[in-house]
């Protein structure tokens, strides 16, 4: 069995960005314009920014991102995806622990993400990796379609 790769890179890349688009069509899918917040590969490009890629024998399967807003205590987990036909393997969880270990070397103490409630294996991933629901934050609506959780890094 081939191992998981995790490394920052460029969010740009056409493989990369087509990660992205089929994350951006699966939220489409579930949810109303409004309620996504979603960056955007110009947005993922930015200074506190920090975006890896998860790749098994070369090819990116994964994605996730951690804004480090200077002045905050926390790291904010962004743009997490897994490619289906990689699901199941423990690779959400591997960049999950990448991005945690990105904001804690940061000087971070606490993860926050916002998810959406009908996400349910997103949910049970960040569960299963100790995060509980908290309140909205960062300007989010809580409109009902929008969990909350985070996490002592």
């Amino acid at each position: 069995m081939t191992t998981v790769t995790l490394c920052r890179e460029r969010p740009d890349q056409p493989e990369v960005a087509a990660l992205l688009d089929a994350l951006d069509a699966y939220l489409a899918s579930l949810y109303p314009p409004e309620a996504n917040h979603i960056l955007d590969l110009q947005a993922l490009s930015a200074p506190e920014i920090s975006f890896f890629v998860a790749r098994r024998d070369g090819v990116a399967v994964g994605t996730g991102a951690v804004r480090l807003t200077p002045g905050q205590d926390h790291g904010e987990i962004k743009r997490m995806y897994v490619a289906p036909a990689e699901r199941g393997r423990r690779t959400g969880q591997a960049l999950l622990q990448a991005l945690e270990d990105a904001a804690r070397a940061q000087g971070r103490r606490r993860a926050l993400l916002e998810t959406g409630r009908d996400q349910i294996a997103a949910v049970r991933l960040y569960e299963r990796c100790g995060y509980t629901r908290c309140a909205a934050f960062g300007g989010y609506p809580d409109n009902g379609l929008s969990l909350f959780m985070g996490k002592a890094l």
